[in-house]
């Protein structure tokens, strides 16, 4: 923490470490091979122009930049707190826009740009550009889809369609979203889901049904790309369980 706070507070060291980032970001990318599984489910939302919320579990951050084509303007969901800093700086690199803020709920002692982040995002997606959330971020309950997501996507009308990354070589850490690094001169794999799209009129019951499908869904996409490299998927860590009442992160 100590090493993160000395960064976010000078300047240069914050760009040279984000340069680093995106460089070691680019060289796994480039010095292995990689499949996708899918790609279908969001090519033909790319092709007519139509927008969607991509969705991912923080874990699973590092190769995302890659997942997504250039000429799509991806706005990312990304938290005030410094490491968001950090992350957007990073991603930045690959031309990938980022929305500051929280999808907590507004109104919270805890709102941390809630309200505007949420109308900025719809601003975006009403537009024609495409948002990208990770559900269980900044701090968790990992692999725990809260209702922001849901929320986002019954406001705006458009569908969800989660993502997953993994990798053959890979380093796993002792974060609190066990952060998947992927190594050079691998296997990787990006599986997409198929679209949830999430009614207008969902409210109580039906929004934390949506909320749970969109949950399922992101889990199902990891474990595959898991099993796909050669990795258990049944060895994925149990998701950290949903707090009461719940509240929406990103």
């Amino acid at each position: 923490m100590g090493l993160l706070k000395r960064i976010g507070r000078s300047r240069p060291v914050r760009w040279l470490a984000c340069f680093v980032a995106a460089g070691y970001i680019r060289f796994v990318h480039a010095t292995s091979r990689w499949q996708v599984v899918n790609r279908a489910a969001p090519e033909a939302f790319w092709t007519e122009g139509k927008p969607f919320i991509l969705a991912f579990w923080h874990g699973r951050i590092l190769m995302m930049p890659y997942c997504w084509p250039g000429n799509r303007r991806m706005n990312m969901l990304i938290s005030r707190h410094r490491d968001g800093g950090l992350i957007a700086d990073t991603i930045g690199w690959f031309g990938l826009d980022t929305v500051r803020g929280s999808s907590a709920k507004p109104g919270r002692e805890k709102d941390k740009g809630a309200t505007a982040a949420l109308m900025e995002m719809l601003r975006k997606l009403k537009s024609g550009e495409y948002v990208g959330i990770t559900p269980d971020g900044p701090r968790g309950p990992r692999m725990r889809a809260t209702d922001g997501v849901a929320a986002v996507a019954r406001l705006a009308g458009v569908p969800v369609i989660a993502c997953a990354y993994s990798a053959r070589r890979r380093r796993l850490l002792s974060s609190w979203d066990r952060f998947v690094v992927a190594l050079p001169f691998t296997k990787g794999v990006f599986v997409w889901g198929e679209p949830i799209a999430v009614p207008s009129s969902a409210k109580g019951e039906a929004l934390d049904a949506a909320r749970l499908a969109i949950e399922t869904e992101l889990t199902r996409v990891t474990r595959e790309a898991d099993r796909l490299v050669g990795h258990d998927p049944d060895a994925i860590l149990p998701a950290d369980p949903l707090p009461a009442p719940a509240e929406a992160t990103a």
